[in-house]
């Protein structure tokens, strides 16, 4: 039965080759978008599990309140790992304090390299079951020594056992090889590590930690801490036993930023981390997951819609076979299993097609999505699923033509009288709205998304970010020889000037409280962002002085003069900022200028309040600013000479300002530019099954067209009566579709504080493309049929 339902499915696909080729194309196509969306879903909900105790590890946060609002960070300070340890020890496995990830230069010999890596606790090596290729997951025991990602190794020592090998740190700690690791995949958060180093190292060799350590500073938060709960409890309890400690331990006077500890497991790092400011978790990359998702079933539906649209148009064509296959014998349930044969037979043709298209667009694909997927080739599990996929879809695209045909009643067919009736046509009305407004929807949420971006993009950042470069100062020459490395760089000519600064022009790395001020609200807690600069720093980036003046190198009173943004001073209520006192940390520092607000955080947030001092002791960053006269290429030529023979302990390692900064934009231009990738597709399926069904109602009107055109109608007149039908469901999708996807994008905006509106013309244009659309497909078939010459459409058939 099986094989017979296999020919005649055949010969039904080999007799309507183009409709067969519509349906084909276009159930590939959406079944290639379904396994793509599955393995960027499947990828995206199988982060960190790389790490065996994925589900038993977590990051330690907290909660602290401050004028009314609530903020939830990863930053802890120092005593809290000791204290967990010795007084929690029964709650935890693990317990592991850490630094943060970042660039070093790592040395042996000639050898300088960049490589990223952090300092960890004894413990991390287990809370994160590295796979170690050379030593065990005990290196890290030794407080000279370092464990390196398997590329690393190879990086310095080749194929040869790198066991007792040894490097430097930043030119300064001198470290052995103890352990070397698997490289960790891509799908997981530490993905970029390449080294890890001893925290007790790391607390040696800093004065400011070491601080941390003897006075005990519960207020510093500075550090992170990951922990492995034991296996006797679980996340819920141990927040809420760890939840007060720091509360217990600050000072009173830091009691009121009502500080809780809470652990934010593994499992929602990635897809859970965004935090309102009331403290509540309010999704984060888990919305783009089920968005994707949605797209991929609703592209998948689109396809079998056109499945359906196309064999139940093409009813009258099988009607006659359905009447004497009923009249010989057959039972509905068998002309029910033939029409579901051809779906699953044009779905099974259809997958090999799809995955075909998967393999050759999954490079493409990768890169736009920030991705490293493969197909999954060797995995039973994989094939089970698409042959599954492949017969669901067919189930799907096959089940309404299936029940449609099989009920045409065998004596009105034979006797010549069937017809498909006056209301045979709604369902196939019904399912080209639903794919135009899935389609307009679709259109419409992707130009929002594109104009998001442009609007944060255009987005005034208070300096000029052209021609500007940045370098982490990673070793102590940096600091040795500044003054004789700007005189050098300035005489090349390649380098108008250059400045210091404590964070890179593209973040703020601290912030500091306790400020005080004459008029101060008692209550406000004066908590203010703080970068440490040069006097160059703002002529050099081009901000903007409001009031006051700039720094100035000539004024040694300078040292304690600051420079407030115009956040800073709404924030503390100055109605003429410049002369006013702020007394911290038992210094008092005079305002000395305004300068507009600085966009060096997230471009879709608030500029919080900040203050630019005066000391190069504290900066990190060095900001030079290249002649605009000169080729880049030219200038970096000679800017790399004088680094390497002033600084030949570091590698010449610099970021463009405008390329780190358009990185802040990455994720919202990958979902924008995935969006419109799925958007085009849909609509070109949607197309693609309207031109099917524009070309047999056309072929189906043949001799109406003929005697329209002898009674004097014109083309323009026979184009307009097959145009119409489809131009109102098309109108119908747009009445449909703007306000369903105004509500979503009005809920997707909402997360951004500074955003874009939603503007009419959005929705009109969008309108209006889709009906441009439509007529381009439907005009060719119209007006094809509408030329045809009458004498041949009224030829007897």
């Amino acid at each position: 039965m099986l094989r017979n339902h296999l020919k005649i499915a055949l010969r039904a696909l080999m007799k309507s080759r183009v409709y067969s080729f519509i349906n084909i194309v276009g159930l590939a196509l959406g079944m290639a978008i379904a396994i793509l969306v599955g393995l960027w879903i499947y990828d995206e909900l199988s982060y960190d599990r790389y790490h065996e105790s994925y589900d038993r590890v977590a990051r330690v946060m907290q909660h602290q309140t401050a004028n009314g609002e609530t903020g939830s960070q990863v930053s802890i300070p120092f005593p809290l790992g000791k204290e967990l340890q010795t007084t929690y020890g029964t709650s935890f496995k693990y317990v592991a304090m850490s630094s943060w990830m970042g660039g070093h230069i790592l040395s042996t010999g000639d050898q300088k390299l960049s490589k990223t890596g952090v300092y960890m606790d004894v413990d991390a090596p287990h809370i994160f079951t590295l796979k170690m290729k050379y030593g065990t997951r005990n290196g890290l025991r030794d407080p000279h020594s370092i464990l390196l990602s398997e590329s690393a190794a190879k990086a310095f020592f080749g194929d040869a056992n790198p066991l007792e090998k040894r490097l430097k740190i930043d030119n300064k700690l001198d470290v052995k090889v103890t352990g070397v690791f698997e490289d960790l995949p891509h799908n997981t958060d530490f993905r970029e590590l390449e080294f890890i180093a001893p925290w007790l190292l790391y607390v040696e060799s800093e004065d400011w930690i070491k601080n941390a350590r003897d006075r005990s500073q519960w207020s510093n938060n500075s550090f992170q801490l990951y922990v492995q709960i034991a296996d006797n409890t679980d996340f819920a309890t141990v927040s809420k036993r760890i939840g007060p400690v720091k509360y217990n331990h600050v000072a009173p006077e830091d009691r009121k930023y009502k500080s809780q500890l809470f652990l934010h497991p593994m499992s929602q790092w990635h897809l859970h981390s965004h935090w309102d400011r009331n403290g509540n978790q309010t999704g984060g990359q888990i919305e783009y997951v089920w968005l994707f998702g949605m797209i991929g079933i609703f592209v998948l539906v689109l396809a079998c819609i056109n499945f359906m649209n196309l064999s139940t148009a093409r009813s009258e064509k099988r009607a006659r076979e359905v009447g004497i296959r009923k009249t010989i014998g057959s039972l509905r349930i068998q002309l029910i299993g033939q029409f579901f044969s051809e779906a699953i037979l044009v779905s099974m043709i259809s997958l090999a097609l799809a995955i075909l298209l998967v393999e050759l667009s999954l490079p493409w694909f990768n890169e736009i999505a920030g991705k490293k997927m493969s197909v999954f080739w060797a995995n039973p599990a994989f094939w089970a699923a698409a042959l599954l996929f492949a017969v669901s879809t067919g189930l799907l695209a096959g089940s309404y033509p299936a029940l449609y045909l099989s009920s045409f009643q065998p004596i009105s067919v034979l006797k010549g009288t069937f017809r498909a009736g006056r209301y045979a046509s709604v369902p196939r009305k019904v399912l080209v709205t639903l794919q135009f407004t899935v389609s307009v929807t679709l259109i419409i949420g992707t130009l929002i998304v594109y104009r998001q971006i442009q609007y944060t993009k255009n987005r005034p950042v208070g300096y000029s970010k052209e021609n500007l470069v940045m370098l982490q100062m990673k070793s102590p020459d940096f600091f040795e020889k500044f003054n004789v490395l700007r005189n050098e760089l300035k005489n090349t000519g390649a380098v108008v000037d250059i400045a210091q600064s404590s964070s890179p022009l593209t973040g703020i790395w601290s912030s500091s409280k306790g400020f005080e001020w004459q008029g101060k609200d008692p209550n406000l807690d004066a908590r203010f962002s703080t970068v440490w600069v040069t006097p160059e720093f703002g002529r050099l980036i081009g901000w903007q002085i409001l009031k006051g003046r700039d720094f100035s190198r000539h004024l040694a009173t300078d040292s304690l003069s600051v420079i407030i943004n115009e956040a800073g001073v709404r924030f503390a209520g100055l109605k003429d900022p410049v002369g006013t006192v702020l007394t911290w940390d038992n210094k008092k520092f005079v305002i000395a200028g305004v300068v507009k607000d600085l966009i060096q955080e997230s471009p879709y947030n608030p500029v919080n309040p900040g203050l630019y001092l005066l000391d190069s002791n504290n900066a990190e960053w060095i900001i030079l600013k290249l002649n605009p006269s000169q080729s880049i290429s030219a200038s970096l030529a000679k800017v790399e000479t004088v680094f390497k023979r002033l600084i030949p302990s570091a590698p010449f390692d610099y970021q463009f300002v405008d390329q780190a900064f358009g990185e802040k934009f990455a994720n919202e231009e990958r979902i924008g530019t995935l969006a419109a990738f799925f958007t085009s597709l849909a609509i070109f399926i949607s197309c693609l099954g309207l031109f099917g069904l524009a070309s047999f109602l056309a072929e189906q009107r043949t001799k109406e067209i003929g005697v329209r055109k002898v009674l004097g109608a014109s083309v323009f007149n026979l184009w307009k009566l097959l145009s119409k039908d489809f131009v109102g469901l098309v109108l119908l999708s747009c009445a449909i579709a703007g306000p369903l996807a105004g509500y979503c994008m009005t809920n997707w905006l909402s997360k951004y504080e500074y955003r874009t509106d939603i503007s009419g013309w959005i929705f009109v244009a969008a309108g209006l493309g889709a009906i441009g659309i439509t007529l381009i497909t439907v005009s060719y078939q119209a007006l094809r049929a509408a030329m045809v010459d009458p004498v041949k459409s009224l030829k007897s058939d």
